[in-house]
């Protein structure tokens, strides 16, 4: 059996974490932050309102594997997820753009209407300068449906927050977590094999460059009516500095106070402007990014597997996450046999 040191206690850690536990590894989860969960991790407010401290975080997927993994642990409700986006107007429409969507903007005032503006925000960059990739992620229907993740077969969430799955999912004999620790290279000689999910430029110093990243502020306020939204998200279209507001009551099993309610909005900006908190890497249309990340993966070090969005440079959801986690545990059960 093997030693194993898990940096980071998100989805692709916690993953990683119970699998090995499970076969009898002996494994220590730390992280930097002071709570797990990574940024999936909720807690509810002194109102009985349960907040995603870093965001909405809707658990979508179609691959089955995944869900029966996850599901095992803690109670899942289902929720189809529905997104507005507020017109300059006031008037709410669908997103992603559909049928109807298209009838009351106009198709050709797509993309200067939703796309342009949303891609300035959110990545500080023009439209024509992020992979195509990139804005794919949100498409253009001609139906009238008004999921927003309408193929996916599965779509839950947590009964009582990512916080107690993440509980449940750590909760095992061979694991030990560790909270409010930061990594160093000088723990690697106590343990037989690192998954980190820290980004892999700050592990290697940079010594190939710096890997850019977006990143998110958060303000929270409350109002005092019962709610306030058309739906769980709505996007803003107009010049403002928010991307999108979240009441969280919208959500199932969120709280259920009958005074007032809680929203977040969500200001997006560089990393380095938000005390390092990365959380989208960039993908540019030139590839530069893509290519210094390679220069990184490429070097060999049998001792560390790179693991997560930081770890290895990449746009994924909790799903895919959780794929890529299990993928690489097995990958790391062969090389040991």
């Amino acid at each position: 059996m093997k030693k194993v040191l898990i940096v980071g206690a998100g989805f692709a850690g916690a993953t990683v974490a119970r699998e090995l536990a499970n076969d009898g590894h002996t494994v220590i989860v730390m992280d930097e932050r002071g709570h797990i969960g990574g940024n999936a991790y909720d807690y509810t407010n002194e109102h009985g309102i349960r907040i995603h401290k870093y965001g909405p975080h809707i658990f979508h997927t179609s691959n089955k594997k995944v869900y029966d993994w996850v599901t095992q642990f803690g109670d899942w409700v289902e929720y189809k997820h529905k997104v507005k986006a507020q017109l300059a107007d006031g008037q709410y429409v669908t997103l992603p753009v559909n049928k109807h969507t298209k009838e009351i903007v106009g198709e050709d005032n797509i993309i200067d209407t939703f796309y342009r503006p949303y891609t300035k925000k959110m990545w500080g960059k023009e439209l024509e300068e992020l992979d195509p990739s990139i804005t794919k992620r949100i498409p253009i229907r001609d139906d009238d449906n008004q999921l927003y993740f309408p193929n996916a077969e599965y779509q839950v969430m947590p009964k009582y927050g990512y916080t107690e799955i993440f509980k449940e999912i750590l909760d095992h004999k061979n694991i030990t977590v560790q909270l409010n620790w930061t990594y160093g290279k000088d723990l690697e000689p106590l343990f037989d094999h690192v998954f980190s999910s820290m980004p892999i430029d700050v592990y290697y110093d940079y010594r190939f460059g710096e890997l850019p990243y977006r990143s998110l502020k958060f303000y929270n306020i409350d109002l005092p009516m019962v709610r306030s939204l058309p739906t769980t998200v709505v996007n803003f279209t107009n010049d403002s500095p928010y991307t999108r507001i979240t009441e969280w009551k919208n959500f199932p099993e969120h709280g259920s106070n009958d005074k007032l309610t809680t929203l977040t909005y969500e200001e997006p900006c560089d990393y380095r402007d938000n005390y390092y908190e990365r959380y989208y890497p960039v993908k540019d249309i030139n590839g530069e990014n893509q290519r210094i990340y390679k220069t990184y993966k490429d070097i060999e070090n049998p001792k560390v597997t790179f693991i997560g969005r930081c770890g290895m440079y990449v746009y994924i959801d909790m799903d895919q996450a959780i794929n890529s986690s299990l993928a690489t545990v097995t990958r790391f059960k062969e090389s040991i046999k």
